[in-house]
């Protein structure tokens, strides 16, 4: 665990203009697609962080070509069928969204691969994909039968299934998807609450065949399709840091520009409205068939919120923004059906908790969530990010806006998903 560290000032207020780098689950999905599909692709706005770093480098191991051009990536797709063996161990770093879609990709290959990645990405759970891919007939070998990486495939012919999934996983639906596409007949996943769906929306806009019905999605097997220009919107994940401490320092104006939009993310957005922030969403448009638009925060009053059920999985990744915020909001905010917390990067209920009780915040943990009590204010302190990249930018906003100076140990874990973290906070923030 890395424990280089910063020292974080108390700031008066954000202000000003700022972009954010390209969606992270929007990234992931251009690259593979991109890679699988027949001819040249353009990509724009990829996010060049550590986790989209290792589905690149690992795309490459397998034979596929990219060239850098100005602001964008040339990807030269060889279809379904163009991937080669590679010569080594595909190296995931600590990116769960890479090791599990690589899983559904690599499944129905003609050749033997492996899956690892860090310290972290190694104690995260695979049994949720490697089941389903072994009904399909996939030959997926793992520590404990599966259940933790690193993952072992021999690839072969898979038959389509009709997958029931008892939790609301972009992830687990993806991976299925991706090995349904070289399947034979139609395979289709059902989820209890509709998660983020950009590989839906990326399918349908290169042009393969996926039926979306409510909450059940559906692929035919051989399902080829062509390379296109891709553009990926801003993520709304990275912006949420910023918008969570807007919301929280009183005469802050803050404008995030050309950020994704999708409803399935949006649940962070629509919380911030129903706790009283101030919030506007400009120049709405669809580009790629991701809605794409401005934000606009100001600081002022907030109160407690309930947030559960299907909300969960519209907002999982800002939770620990969202704990950060119910601080300084009146009453009590409380976070239910969240248990997938338990198994991100950290085990982020039980960071949360122990992390902002050193800056004087009331929680109570529970197996599923917590209750927040507001507190509306925050002291300064020494805190750790558990190798978890939202946990220290989430820190690094509970200390600008505390009364004194804070430290956050192993902050360089932020690389993994936000490279620009500081150079954007240097431009907003008021101090």
């Amino acid at each position: 665990m890395s424990l280089k560290s910063i020292q974080i000032n108390p700031a008066r207020h954000l202000k000003g203009e700022i972009t954010v780098p390209g969606d992270k689950s929007i990234t992931h999905r251009a690259l593979i697609f991109a890679s699988i599909a027949r001819g040249k692709s353009m990509v724009k706005g990829l996010q060049k962080g550590k986790d989209c770093l290792a589905t690149l480098n690992a795309l490459k191991m397998m034979g596929i070509h990219m060239e850098e051009e100005e602001d964008r990536l040339v990807v030269y797709g060889q279809g379904l069928s163009g991937l080669r063996e590679p010569p080594n161990i595909l190296d995931c770093g600590n990116s769960g969204t890479t090791v599990r879609l690589l899983a559904g990709l690599l499944a129905p290959q003609k050749f033997y691969s492996v899956l690892s990645g860090d310290q972290y990405l190694r104690k995260r759970p695979m049994q949720r994909v490697v089941e389903p891919l072994r009904k399909m007939g996939a030959r997926v070998f793992g520590r404990e039968n599966g259940e933790f990486p690193p993952l072992t495939i021999l690839g072969g012919k898979l038959k389509a299934i009709d997958h029931s999934s008892p939790i609301p996983s972009a992830q687990v639906k993806s991976c299925i998807l991706l090995a349904g596409l070289y399947a034979k007949d139609r395979t289709s996943v059902i989820e209890p609450y509709r998660s983020r769906d950009h590989t839906e929306r990326m399918l349908k806009f290169l042009g393969a065949k996926i039926e979306v019905n409510d909450l059940r999605v559906s692929v035919e097997g051989n399902n080829s399709f062509s390379g296109a220009n891709i553009w990926v919107p801003g993520d709304l994940s990275a912006a949420s840091f910023f918008m969570g401490g807007a919301a929280i320092l009183k005469r802050s104006k803050l404008k995030i520009l050309q950020v994704g939009l999708n409803p399935t993310r949006r649940g962070f957005i629509d919380v911030l409205l129903r706790m009283g922030a101030d919030i506007k969403i400009l120049n709405m448009r669809k580009i790629c068939e991701e809605e794409v638009g401005d934000i606009e925060v100001r600081g002022g009053n907030l109160r407690g919120t309930v947030v559960q059920g299907g909300m969960i999985s519209r907002l999982i990744d800002e939770i620990p923004i969202l704990a950060v915020v119910a601080c300084f909001a009146k009453g009590e905010t409380i976070i239910r059906d969240a248990r997938e917390l338990r198994v991100k990067e950290t085990d982020r209920i039980g960071a949360i908790k122990s992390e902002l009780t050193k800056m004087g915040a009331q929680i109570e943990e529970k197996e599923d969530g917590m209750v927040i009590k507001g507190v509306g204010k925050l002291e300064g302190a020494q805190c750790q990010s558990h190798g978890d990249h939202r946990m220290a930018m989430a820190l690094i906003i509970a200390g600008l806006s505390a009364k004194d100076k804070s430290k956050i140990l192993g902050s360089d874990c932020i690389d993994t998903s936000f490279p620009g973290f500081w150079r954007t906070l240097g431009q907003i923030l008021v101090q």
